[in-house]
């Protein structure tokens, strides 16, 4: 989906920072938004910026996204708990699926309130963790703190890389290459958890099959 953006972007000029912003809330703040290129799109305005085709300061580049990246996960978070456990009850279809949901939940649990940083480096997980915590009834302050320091990291972090980068020749000459190639990154540590986490549930499965035909046991 980059690859579409880009050109869009390069067209807009400064106008190129509200379409960026709109889709880093929509992906965290509206639960269709997990197909998103979050982290790609991040990485493509730093070298847009780099390159001096957006015309902005990469201050005030920083400062949008910022808001945009805060604001989405606030209203997912108020999602969770205006709905509650009902936002993922709900029926799959093309933009929603439970099992995005179950991983945000197994993420949540596992890391505790620091997951709403860490899930901001994890595709799919971040559009979903703000609901989790909405749900669990995380305190509003508490999460309204880690979300604007994960906000922040991601954000700047991604934005600066991308500008620093922007400087090489070949990099500014092919964003969309390097931008895709970023986001190959950032699935690696959620494809490595997604197989950790069938494994242990084949091994937790093959466990229950045991228990509840202990007779299978005494003729093997």
């Amino acid at each position: 989906m980059i690859a579409t953006l880009t050109p869009v972007l390069l067209a807009l000029g400064p106008l190129a920072l509200l379409l960026a912003m709109a889709v880093i809330f929509a992906e965290t703040g509206l639960l269709v938004g997990f197909f998103l290129p979050g982290d790609s799109l991040l990485f493509t305005l730093g070298v847009m910026a780099a390159e001096g085709a957006i015309h902005l300061p990469l201050w005030l580049i920083a400062a949008g996204l910022f808001v945009a990246a805060v604001v989405g996960d606030q209203v997912g978070y108020l999602i969770g708990r205006r709905y509650g456990p009902r936002v993922f009850t709900r029926a799959n279809s093309r933009l929603f699926a439970a099992s995005h949901a179950t991983r945000a939940e197994s993420f949540f649990a596992k890391h505790g309130p620091k997951a709403v940083v860490l899930a901001r480096f994890v595709p799919v997980v971040r559009t979903f963790t703000p609901v989790v915590a909405g749900v669990a009834e995380m305190p509003r302050h508490a999460f309204t703190g880690y979300n604007a320091i994960g906000g922040l990291i991601w954000t700047v972090g991604f934005l600066s890389v991308g500008y620093f980068l922007g400087g090489v020749p070949i990099i500014a000459s092919h964003i969309e290459l390097f931008a895709i190639s970023m986001v190959a990154l950032t699935l690696i540590p959620a494809a490595v958890g997604l197989v950790r986490h069938r494994r242990r549930s084949a091994r937790d499965s093959a466990a229950l099959s045991r228990v509840d035909h202990p007779a299978e046991l005494l003729t093997s």
